[in-house]
């Protein structure tokens, strides 16, 4: 019965969907740009704790709409997505991005 109630906590603990977090910063290509990638992606830099932390955007429909407006250019963004890290570096897969006001 104890192995029951283990095995029924590890699944709901899986199933949990991993929550979304905003996030304000610079928005900008990083291939035109930063010339750090090989494609053009967009890319969020944000200032946390005095340091300068840049997220890679994940491609979906969310950034592909945006990336329009920051492909050759910096703009101030407010964005919403769930924050991952993947290869040393962290990736946001946007839910939500907007110029800020």
């Amino acid at each position: 019965m104890n192995k029951l109630i283990q095995l029924t906590a590890v699944i709901a603990a899986l199933a949990v969907p991993a929550l979304a977090e905003e996030i304000k910063g610079e928005a900008t290509c990083a291939k035109c740009t930063l010339k750090t990638a090989s494609a053009c992606q967009m890319a969020i830099t944000i200032t946390k704790d005095g340091k300068k932390e840049t997220y890679l955007v994940d491609q979906n429909d969310v950034s592909k709409g945006f990336h329009k407006q920051i492909c050759t250019d910096t703009k101030a963004v407010v964005a919403e997505g769930t924050i991952t890290e993947k290869d040393g570096k962290k990736t946001i897969a946007l839910t939500k991005v907007e110029a800020a006001k």
